[in-house]
């Protein structure tokens, strides 16, 4: 059993811990907080160990009534792996600690490329992380992108790739996020940076990429155009997208015409928290013009990046290959629609 401490449980680390209970292959030895809260709260709820990230505010969890097992430095002793899913920035600072403890480290999509040593996506490039130290699991649109362009890639090749990501302003619960009434380009230069964060795990890859902020909280959409090198029909490279792990191909049937049936759908099948870990790609929108492929794909940024912290784990700790921990992760959380 692999020993996994998650430090930040927030809307990625909570989902994380989550996950990595569901696995059965790993245990989870607690969780760190900042600050007292109900998300504090509920770890305690839920059985796992909490630490405090923080040996200054310690006592404020005693006042909030709520009990501590001990200080993160504790878990990080404690842990084979370490997933840091603190906020952006702060992974960058924590590094050290776990460099101190000679415990292996994954990071979010927030912190820098070069911070790690390879930014990971389990579907394009697992074996790289394998025996790292410090690896990156991508942000949420890259995972997206890096999901969709890898079996492209390997039917047909591409020669290049255009994707203009519409982004939510903020998550349900960030209420100081934006904009209110307002469409922003974000940035207003080209590309944005999810074109450069996709070339981290695809380095030969021609991508350009701008981005648009809405005032929504569901999920992030995504218009793509992709040159292909070889010759595809729509009718195969949706098939070819069906066949693939974490890739919701929707049918036209289901009548989903946006974000919110989306989660709608995800909450009756009974997904905790609503999530979809799934690439959801509109069927009726794969369509082929000469060499150009358009579709369009949601995702979930709450959720998405939570199977690939799974696999990440076994990576660096070299306890599956690529397919192994894929189907592994997907059998735990039952992936499916």
């Amino acid at each position: 059993m692999l020993s996994v401490g998650v430090n930040g449980y927030g809307t990625i680390g909570k989902r994380v811990a989550d996950a990595v209970v569901a696995q059965p292959d790993m245990e989870l030895v607690g969780v760190a907080k900042t600050r007292p809260n109900f998300e504090a709260e509920r770890a305690v709820e839920n059985g796992y160990p909490l630490y405090a990230a923080i040996e200054e505010r310690a006592a404020r969890f005693a006042e909030a009534g709520i009990d501590l097992a001990g200080m993160v430095e504790e878990l990080v002793e404690a842990a084979d792996v370490m997933v840091d899913a603190t906020p952006s920035g702060i992974g960058a600072e924590n590094k050290s600690l776990y460099e101190s403890h000679g415990t292996p480290a994954l990071y979010q999509g927030g912190e820098d490329a070069d911070l790690v040593d390879t930014s990971f996506n389990a579907r394009a490039n697992f074996a790289d992380a394998v025996g790292a130290d410090h690896v990156r699991v991508v942000s949420c649109n890259t995972t997206g992108l890096s999901r969709l362009v890898a079996p492209l890639e390997e039917e047909y090749g591409i020669e290049k790739v255009r994707a203009t990501l519409v982004r939510r302003g903020g998550d349900p619960a960030q209420s100081g996020r934006g904009p209110i009434n307002d469409v922003l380009p974000d940035p207003r230069t080209i590309p944005s940076h999810h074109g450069p964060d996709v070339q981290t795990v695809f380095p030969d890859l021609a991508i350009d990429t701008l981005g648009l902020k809405v005032p929504a909280t569901l999920m992030h959409t995504h218009s793509v155009n992709v040159s292909l090198d070889g010759d595809a029909t729509a009718a195969e490279v949706r098939e070819l997208l069906e066949n693939q792990s974490r890739m919701f191909v929707i049918p036209e049937h289901l009548d989903i015409d946006g974000a919110g049936k989306l989660k709608e759908l995800a909450l009756d099948a009974g997904r905790p928290r609503g999530d979809l870990w799934e690439n959801c790609i509109w069927g009726e929108s794969v369509s082929v013009e000469g060499d150009d492929l358009y579709l369009f794909q949601a995702i979930h940024q709450e959720s998405d990046v939570v199977p690939e912290n799974v696999d990440a784990i076994r990576a660096v700790a070299g306890a599956a290959d690529a397919d192994e921990s894929i189907q592994t992760t997907n059998d735990a959380l039952g992936m499916g629609l």
